[in-house]
């Protein structure tokens, strides 16, 4: 009987094949791997006749059942991008996994009539933020990192996950210190970003320097032409107004790109601090209290300007030229310093008092140029790039600090002091840097590289003191610190995507020969480390709602070269900053583990484990009556939480987004040879709704509101800090102009008080800063400004480290 079923099966399997009907199924995304949802499917047969069609859903998916074999077209369209088509022999169930739809490259008569909405996309290793073509296009840079997931900008200080980020542009690092970063990225308009990239873990091409990487991509050139931008804004604070000025112009031919960009940026800035301090006795009680009210004017101008060239010598070469300057002049960059200290006895009864004027004056000059040639194989993504890099930098700075001692309720002068200093650092870059990547057949791609960097700092400081008029050289602050680096790494890394899994994992490899040396006082720190930076990543997709992941990386921080430099720099006759020759590495291991439902909602736990962290330190001399702050290694630092995301269209005009973190903080650090401990389970939420309005989606609102509970970073304990900012754009004449008006820290609440209360020390400071600001801003296009710019920014690994004593004040 078995052998009679099995021979009519096999008889009759063929008829019961041909008439057996089939499935196709579908998922559409753009090129940004973003859901395409509501394009047109349509079904033809081999004469071009119509079968069936369809649309996708909401997650880009789509279903066509019951198709008989044989051979079809299956057409995908959607407006705003290019069509799909693929034949191919239907004789089983099939699924087309990731159609991607590429978006149409010719402009409509140079005007660009629609805007989408930002969205929020994880990928294996970062979380990308589309704002190409978006509301936010309007905005400048920093405005959009403001919105971007996982980003805070506040306190004049970007930071991701506590920590403070290397900015990237185009996968290519900024090297400025972070208050250049901020005005360059403000002076830019976002008119050519396409997206914001947060990788709170970077892979092993990166380098291994920082806490987490912003990688801020730009839109690629798409036809021939010439466009053009002039953006400005104009903010209100509390004393000065400050203001951001800006052009950008772009030209294409067929084989040669070429990009200009000048911002300047005059602004005044003011800030009010009080700081009490509490020296105490060799029992540790309180001996006298000073009080210091500061009340500090910066004015800067900076002047950015970044030009790139792009030359195609032929269809697999590339030659780029590109240079990134910013000048601050000394006639535009000074700040002023004006203090009064009041110093008590330890039963508040006022003893004396002095009055110090600090004024000063800056100088930066930081020119980078950049050689790059990119060799693209006959194999379809595979290329091999090398790039050269030169950076100059020039600083330079001119203080003079006045100060007149007066007794208790007595206006009767009887001491004064003068001081000047001059200050000056030169610094050359040089590095270079070959990468090579290979994708493989199956979505598998390898990346390999090598870079050697040289650095040649020198700092000059000469202080002069005053007596009745005569200037003489005080030779305990003449000083020369030298500092030389050399730096050689080399990578490795291997991705590999399946239908539901994601993997990659790298490997870099980095060795430092490093020497500072101090001539006068001759302090010398030499230093050889070779280091292994792993990093590994994984993703799985259980299915269309629900994807886990995991991923381990560990990180370098190096000092900065200014940390590095042990000069002194005076606020007032007891109050200094001091570099610390002798300080290390940080080093980081990081963990984290995520879940995400329906691409909408992300929960992630964390673990950091940070090894010798450097930290800007207070520290008071019980005996002397002085204050100094200085970078100094604490022992460790440990940190872990878990973290909430979510981006959704609300309804169709109304998206929101929400972050927020629950997180842990541990330090542990040393105050003569007594080990530390400071702790703190802390909130940080973050909540902005991007509202469009009219039928032509013309009017824009966005209301966000941010909250951080006390917190603790070494042994400084912050307070509370929270604010809402709102801002309303209109665009005018078919989206080449917009206006825009808004305020930022509406009720002055982000502000905050910080203390330092441990062992013999004992400070308490309150900072006031001009956060509530009146912002009006105008943006215009000009030519065919459909176009986009292959805008580059120079950098190399070390350029970060360049931060002068400016930015102390």
């Amino acid at each position: 009987m078995l052998r009679k079923l099995l021979l009519h099966f096999l008889c009759y399997f063929p008829l019961l094949a041909l008439a057996q009907n089939h499935t196709i199924s579908g998922h559409v995304v753009d090129e940004n791997k973003i859901e395409v949802a509501y394009s047109n499917i349509v079904l033809l047969d081999s004469d071009n006749e119509y079968i069936k069609g369809t649309t996708t859903d909401d997650s880009g998916n789509f279903v066509i059942e019951d198709i008989h074999k044989g051979t079809y077209q299956l057409k995908i369209s959607y407006l705003g991008f290019e069509p799909y088509n693929v034949t191919f022999e239907l004789y089983k169930n099939i699924a087309f996994n990731n159609i991607v739809l590429s978006e149409k490259a010719e402009a409509l008569d140079g005007v660009l009539v629609t805007a989408k909405r930002p969205t929020v996309k994880r990928l294996i290793d970062r979380v990308v933020f589309n704002v190409e073509n978006s509301t936010l296009s309007n905005y400048n840079v920093l405005d959009v990192l403001k919105h971007t997931p996982g980003v805070m900008v506040s306190d004049n200080k970007i930071t991701v996950k506590n920590g403070e980020p290397i900015i990237y542009i185009n996968d290519k690092r900024v090297y400025l210190s972070s208050n250049e970063i901020q005005q360059l990225l403000e002076g830019t308009t976002a008119q050519n970003l396409k997206s914001i990239e947060v990788i709170t873990n970077p892979p092993a091409k990166y380098e291994a320097e920082g806490n987490a990487v912003i990688n801020i991509v730009t839109s690629k050139n798409i036809a021939a032409g010439y466009n053009g931008t002039i953006f400005g804004n104009y903010k209100q604070g509390y004393k000065y107004p400050k203001y951001a000025l800006g052009t950008s112009h772009f030209f294409k031919t067929n084989k040669l790109d070429a990009y200009l960009n000048y911002s300047g940026s005059p602004r005044k800035d003011y800030r009010h601090n009080n700081e009490i301090v509490n020296f105490k006795d060799e029992l540790n009680q309180t001996s006298s209290i000073w009080e210091t009210d500061f009340k500090r004017t910066k004015e800067s101008l900076n002047h950015n300007i970044n030009a790139n060239i792009d030359y195609e010598l032929n269809e697999n070469n590339t030659l780029s030229f590109s240079s990134s300057i910013l000048i601050g002049p000394e006639k535009n960059t000074n700040t002023d310093v004006n203090s009064t200290t009041q110093m008590f006895s330890a039963n508040y009864v006022l003893d004396s008092l002095f009055n110090t004027t600090n004024n000063a004056n800056f100088k930066t000059n930081n020119l980078a140029f950049n050689l790059d040639f990119v060799h693209d194989f006959k194999r379809e993504g595979e290329k091999l790039t090398v790039n050269l890099h030169h950076t100059n930098y020039d600083f330079a700075s001119l203080q003079n600090v006045n100060t007149n001692y007066y007794l208790a309720n007595e206006n009767v002068l009887f001491r004064e002091s003068i001081f000047q200093t001059n200050n000056s650092q030169s610094t050359k870059l040089y590095t270079g840097q070959v990468d090579y990547e290979l994708p493989f057949e199956n979505n598998g791609q390898f990346e390999t590289g090598v870079k050697v960097s040289d650095i040649n700092s020198g700092s000059y400081i000469n202080q002069f003191i005053v007596n009745n008029g005569q200037q003489s050289t005080d030779i305990d602050e003449l000083d020369t610190f030298l500092y030389d680096e050399m730096n050689y790494a080399v990578y490795a890394s291997f991705s590999k995507d399946w239908d539901n899994w994601s993997f990659k994992t790298g490997l870099r490899l980095e060795h430092t020969d490093l020497t500072g040396e101090s001539e006068t006082i001759s302090n010398s720190n030499e230093s050889t480390y070779t280091k292994l930076f792993p990093s590994f990543y994984l993703l799985d997709r259980i299915n269309d709602n629900h994807q886990i992941y995991f991923s381990y990386n560990k990180r370098i921080s190096r000092p900065r070269y200014n940390d590095l430099n042990p000069f002194k720099y005076y606020l007032n006759d007891n109050t200094y900053l001091v570099g610390n020759p002798t300080l290390k590495p940080q080093i980081d291991d990081v963990f984290t583990l995520g879940y995400t439902l329906k691409d909408t909602y992300t929960f992630e736990v964390y673990y950091r484990y940070e090894d010798n962290p450097s930290l800007e330190l207070f520290q008071q001399d019980n005996v002397n009556n002085k204050v100094r702050y200085i970078k100094t290694n604490i022992d460790r630092n440990i940190s872990y939480g878990l973290d909430f995301m979510t981006y959704t269209n609300v309804v169709s005009n109304w998206n929101l987004y929400v972050l927020s973190s629950l997180f842990y903080y541990e330090g542990k650090y040393y105050n003569d040879n007594l080990l530390i401990t400071n702790d703190k389970w802390s909130v940080y939420a973050q909540v902005v709704n991007y509202f469009t309005l009219l039928k032509d989606k013309s009017l824009s609102v966005d209301v966000s509101y941010n909250y951080i509970s006390p917190l603790v970073d070494g042994p400084s304990v912050y307070s509370t800090r929270h604010g809402l900012d709102i801002s309303v754009r209109k665009s005018f004449w078919d989206n080449r102009a917009s206006l825009s008006v808004g305020v930022t820290d509406a009720f002055n609440t982000q502000n905050f008080d910080l203390s330092n209360t441990y062992a013999d020390q004992d400070l308490f400071m309150t900072s006031r800063m001009e956060n509530r600001l009146i912002t009006l801003g105008f943006n215009y296009k000009f030519g065919n400004y459909k176009l986009s710019t292959n805008k580059k920014e120079i950098n190399s690994e070390e350029r970060n480290r360049l931060e002068s004593n400016s930015s102390h004040n």
